[in-house]
């Protein structure tokens, strides 16, 4: 015993120093190696055991612990079974005898060594695993310990990690099914005891004045005044181990309901037990006594009882989970519902000593959390099940979560219940549009309900009755493109937006008079501005005063958002019927955005500048953005009346161009300046009125944007004013005949315009040629960044337009396009401006490619190709960084859009795109491991596929009548052949966006042009890709795409199976190393000859599993062992 009790000091030492503070890592490293080499020797173990009796080191134990999980894991099958009954023999006897007093990580750590053990041997070499582990539960001392085994074996044996075979999976699974009942009931057995024994001592509370109001509705959940008597017993108090073994049940619960399928096993019995466990959630009384007590062992008691709580509603939201329900077992689920909202009900209750909210604050949050998540569950998953149970609630459920969502403490729980409410808005919503019979019926029994609901959420969002919690968010921080305060706003307004579509009228009516009420405030704002020396000054200077008017704009600008956002529902088929209400809104909104415009309220003085001056820009934005959300209606608007009196029509959009013009300016704030020209972009695009170029603020709009000396806008403002002002004069008129479209004198205009914009970038071309100083080329960059930005936006919004307005477009554009043309090679290696020219020149080719006609297409694409030889494609890609990236992108995405032109126009430039790929751009980024360029490359070579199949495959009609099969002649081979094999390397990469990218191009040619099946495919790459594929899922590399690579495999493999089983199976399994030649021909057995989708996907799933696990196995055998 010598030498291990002087390995064990050493060990301990060595452990000790490890750990150390002033240890180098180079040290570190030293010891590491040290006990590795250690753990890896046979025989081990032996000292390792004799480690575990003998010392009182953590690290020492934690390490003996760790060799043997790796000997069990990894080195099981070369272990002599003599040794392996000794470790299934002593492990167990360890942990009994010193369990009690093992810290609890390192008894837990043993635990799961002997469950390893298990995983391996049970029932065959280690029979009585299982049965020890029930023995050890039913024996009240050991009960901890034993409920500890249990969860760890449902952890590791139920869903075991890979290292099985699928066959032991399987095996393992059905062996823990037989026991469930068993343990199932032991479980009840152990919960119901314990509340028992504690409940009988618990003296029952005289019946409190307020305990019977609850009772009527309590009776009619639960059908049967004995459970609601049973729920309404009193929590019994446990002590401490009672408390630590109920835990430790509902956490083996817990983890045994994730995976057990729902049955009859889960008895009545087992779920009433839960719930009254449940109840330690939501009583509060629990921390009263342990804050009354002050001791701080009560409080951790408290805390404790509350976990309980938390542990119940964990089981009962893994039952909720599954969507697959029994019939058997609906009536169980009824019941749990009905159980549940007692509890929904007890928690919301209120009486003379606390509301709802101060209930709800006095609970655990992770209780809230996991009754949140129950309530989600009922609503997604079971609501439709349930709602056709005559005895169940359904209205008096929603009063009940009414109250629990707008009494919550917390944001983040609010958040949650608005998401219950839109789940189940949409459940009522697709319910009527399926049955639009009884949709009256269906919408009278939840009106109160959903008009409540609006109530509620608009007061939510106003200053006026939620001042304290709204002044909470975060208005200034940016998350996900958002602030806390935008998030609190449009989550709201989709539930309000949700409400108005099942109940218009009612939505309304609720929505305006409140948005009335603050414009009254706004618009009276005008009597208390007064004229001073430096301007005008809003004359309210009261600190309260200050504060109201501050609430009430903030209010007004979400109301005007809530108006917005409901646009949608006055246009399409309920125009007529909503008319007026709708014309209501919008003569307000135009009313509100022109006294904004006029009296300026967005520079005027306040007293609290750093306050009001933003709340002003704020009202002043969201009216105009409310107001453009109305441009669909307008439009509809138009339509119905241009024939007859238009003249309400006329008014109401000149107003509102009253209202634009004086905002499109450089001195206005940005915030205002774009909502201003975002809507002047609607009313040219959406509602197009014939006369707006007539119109005396338009014409002022023309004449500022022209006008060379004028001070430019800032550049987001410019683009959006020229691409209105374009669009005016390019866009059909709504409703008029071709022959009164007047497109001579609009082309013209379009042509000056356009003309006027590009002034100064014209005459760059003679320019550009010269060699240029430094300050003199930041000006040149400016200039082509202003136009090309202008222009490029011009044609993007009329690419979906009719041809007229496309053909007036590239007219006025024809000499800048030219002269982009001109200075492109002059910018060649300026990354950032080729970048811009490339843009535009990809807008064009997507949107007016047929208007530059053929020869001038096939110059640009010359130049492109002369341009980006091998060297700069070189430069650009590997020493411009991003942006010389960039460019390479948008020339490929140039070339997509050529490639994909149907017709031989393109034609003729195939083999120097093809070229461009394969021989430039391909050998430049093929080793790089960076993704910059790959996937615009090979969506280039898809198209190429794609689009111009008969330029590889020439398939003649008649061949294939007179052959009876189209064999089809093959062309371009070599071209073909190098694309197929690129596509092959990029599957060896470790880019996954790339590998599923290339793996649906290929399923996509398959589907199109039955790739598989070509000859040259099937005859000398279909294996090659199926074996990559199967290599692919072995190296579990790219193991999110599992289910995509097992499907090309069958789609690849279907197109010879016959092939495929005769063939290329075995040569695979004969080609795998690290498995022997019994291995293998188990594998090759274990493949079923099936040829249907599910059972081929089973099959090679199962192939890859197996194989891994048999060379995990084959490493841990001992050197030198003989297999026979």
């Amino acid at each position: 015993m010598a030498s291990e009790e002087a390995s064990l000091r050493a060990l301990e030492s060595l452990m000790t120093e490890f750990f150390h503070n002033c240890t180098t890592n180079e040290r570190k490293r030293e010891i590491e190696e040290l006990l590795n080499n250690f753990a890896q020797q046979i025989g081990a173990w032996r000292f390792c055991l004799y480690f575990l009796s003998s010392t009182r080191n953590d690290y020492v134990m934690m390490y003996s612990l760790t060799v043997f999980e790796n000997l069990i894991n990894k080195m099981w099958l070369g272990v002599p079974s003599q040794d392996k009954m000794e470790i299934r023999s002593c492990l167990p006897k360890l942990l009994l005898a010193q369990h009690k007093t093992l810290p609890y990580f390192i008894r837990n750590k043993l635990c799961k060594v002997i469950v390893d053990i298990g995983r391996q041997d049970w029932p065959m070499f280690y029979h009585d695993f299982f049965t020890n582990i029930l023995q050890l539960i039913q024996s009240p001392v050991t009960t901890p310990l034993g409920l500890i085994m249990l969860k760890t074996t449902s952890e590791e044996l139920a869903c075991p990690r890979e290292d099985l075979s699928v066959a032991r999976k399987e095996e393992l699974r059905k062996l823990l099914l037989d026991q469930v009942q068993t343990v199932l009931g032991l479980l009840t057995g152990i919960l119901e005891s314990i509340w028992d024994k504690h409940s009988v001592t618990a003296a029952t509370p005289p019946p409190s004045p307020t305990s019977g109001e609850s009772g009527d509705l309590l009776s009619s959940l639960l059908q049967s005044p004995s459970a609601a008597k049973l729920l309404n017993q009193p929590i019994p108090i446990l002590d401490t181990d009672s408390e630590y073994i109920c835990s430790l049940a509902l956490e083996c619960l817990a983890h045994l309901f994730s995976w057990i399928p729902l049955s009859t096993s889960i008895t009545p019995s087992l779920l009433t037990t839960i719930f009254h466990f449940a109840r330690f959630g939501c009583d509060t009384r629990v921390r009263k006594m342990s804050s009354v007590n002050g001791s701080s062992q009560n409080a951790g008691l408290g805390a404790e009882r509350g976990r309980l709580g938390v542990l119940a509603m964990s089981c009962i939201n893994e039952l909720m989970s599954k969507n697959c329900v029994p019939m058997e077992f609906e009536e169980y689920l009824l019941r749990m519902f009905q159980q549940t909202f007692y509890l929904l009900q007890k928690i919301t209750k209120e009486n003379n000593a606390h509301t709802v909210k101060s209930r709800l604050e006095e609970l655990d949050e992770s209780y809230i959390e996991k009754f949140t998540d129950f309530l989600r569950l009922f609503v997604s998953v079971h609501l439709r099940r349930i709602e056709s149970y005559s005895q169940f609630p359904v209205v008096e459920f929603l009063a009940l979560l009414f109250k629990y969502t707008f009494h919550q403490p917390t944001h983040e729980g609010y958040f949650s219940c608005l998401d219950i409410w839109t789940l189940f808005l949409d459940y009522l919503t697709s319910k009527i549009k399926s049955r639009l019979a009884d949709k009256e019926a269906v919408l009278n029994r939840y009106e109160d309900a959903l008009v409540l609901l609006l109530t509620e959420v608009l007061n939510r969002i106003q200053f006026r009755y939620n001042q304290a919690q709204l002044e909470e968010l975060d208005d200034e921080t940016l998350d996900d493109d958002q602030t806390e305060w935008q998030r609190y706003l449009r989550q709201s307004l989709e539930v309000v937006a949700k409400v108005m579509e099942l109940l218009p009228t009612h939505a309304f009516s609720t929505l305006f008079p409140v948005l009335q009420d603050n414009l009254e405030v706004y618009l009276g704002l005008q009597q208390f501005v007064v004229t001073s020396g430096t301007g005008h000054r809003l004359n309210i200077t009261a600190e309260n005063d200050c504060r109201r008017l501050h609430c009430s704009l903030r209010d007004l600008s979400s109301l005007l958002q809530a108006v917005g956002r409901l646009a949608e529902y006055f246009t399409g088929d309920v125009f007529a019927a909503r008319f007026n209400d709708a014309l209501t809104v919008v003569e307000r909104l135009v009313k509100v955005t022109l006294y904004g415009s006029q009296i300026k309220l967005y520079n005027i003085e306040t007293a609290v500048p750093s306050v009001l001056k933003p709340d002003l820009i704020d009202v002043h934005a969201q009216s105009l953005a409310a107001l453009q959300a109305y441009s669909h209606w307008l439009a509809q608007f138009y339509s119905e009346v241009h024939r007859q009196n238009p003249e309400q029509f006329i008014s109401l959009v000149s107003t509102a161009l009253e209202a634009i013009t004086p905002l499109i300016s450089w001195k206005v704030q940005e915030k205002l300046l774009l909502s201003a020209c975002h809507l002047l972009v609607s009313l040219a695009t959406t509602v197009r009125p014939v006369f707006l170029i007539s119109i005396p603020a338009v014409q002022k709009v023309f004449n500022r944007i022209t006008d060379t000396s004028a001070q430019r806008l800032p550049d987001k403002a410019q683009v959006l004013v020229c691409r209105a002002l374009s669009n005016v004069l390019l866009l059909p008129w709504p409703n008029l005949p071709e022959s009164e479209q007047q497109w001579a004198v609009r082309s013209t205009n379009h042509t000056s315009l356009i003309s006027a914009l590009t002034r100064d970038y014209r005459q760059l071309k003679s320019s550009a040629i010269l060699p240029q100083r430094k300050v003199q080329l930041e000006d040149t960059k400016v200039i082509i960044h202003q136009t090309l930005s202008v222009l490029e936006d011009i044609v993007e919004s009329i690419s979906g337009e009719s041809t007229k307005s496309r053909q007036i477009c590239y007219q006025s554009l024809q000499e800048s396009v030219q002269v982009s043309l001109a200075l492109f090679p002059a910018f060649i290696h300026q990354s950032d401006v080729t970048d811009e020219m490339l843009s535009f020149f990809l807008t064009l080719f997507q949107g007016l490619r047929v208007q530059m006609g053929v020869p001038f297409t096939e110059q640009i694409i010359q130049t492109f190709l002369n341009m980006f030889t091998r060297e700069q494609l070189a430069e650009s890609i590997l020493h411009e960084g991003s942006t010389g990236c960039r460019v390479v992108e948008k020339f490929l995405k140039i070339l997509q859009v050529v490639v994909q032109e149907p017709g031989q126009v393109f034609k003729p430039f195939l083999p120097s795109v093809i070229s461009l790929c394969m021989e430039q751009v391909y050998p430049i980024i093929a080793e790089r491991s960076s993704p910059d360029v790959k996937a615009e490359l090979f969506e280039l070579l898809f198209r190429v596929l794609h689009h111009n199949w008969r330029y590889f495959f020439k398939s003649s009609v008649l061949a294939s009548v007179q052959r009876g099969v189209a064999e089809e002649q093959m062309e371009n081979e070599a071209q073909f052949s190098a694309i197929m094999q690129a596509f092959g390397q990029s599957f060896l990469q470790p880019d996954i966006h790339l590998f599923k990218q290339n793996l649906f191009y290929l399923e996509t040619l398959n589907t199109k042009q039955k790739l598989y099946h070509k000859k040259i495919f099937r005859t000398t790459m279909l294996f090659q890709f199926v074996n990559v594929l199967l290599q692919v899922l072995v190296h579990k590399s790219h193991d999110l795409l599992q289910e995509e690579i097992g499907i090309a495999t069958y789609n690849m493999a279907s197109v010879d199976f016959d092939g495929f089983y005769s063939a290329f199976l075995p040569e695979f399994l004969a080609s795998c190393d690290g498995v022997d030649s019994n291995q293998k021909s188990v594998l090759g057995r274990n493949f079923k000859m099936d040829r249907d989708l599910p059972s081929f996907t089973q099959n090679v799933h199962r192939l890859v599993n197996d194989l891994r696990y048999y060379r995990l196995c084959n490493d841990s055998l001992p050197p030198g062992t003989v297999k026979l």
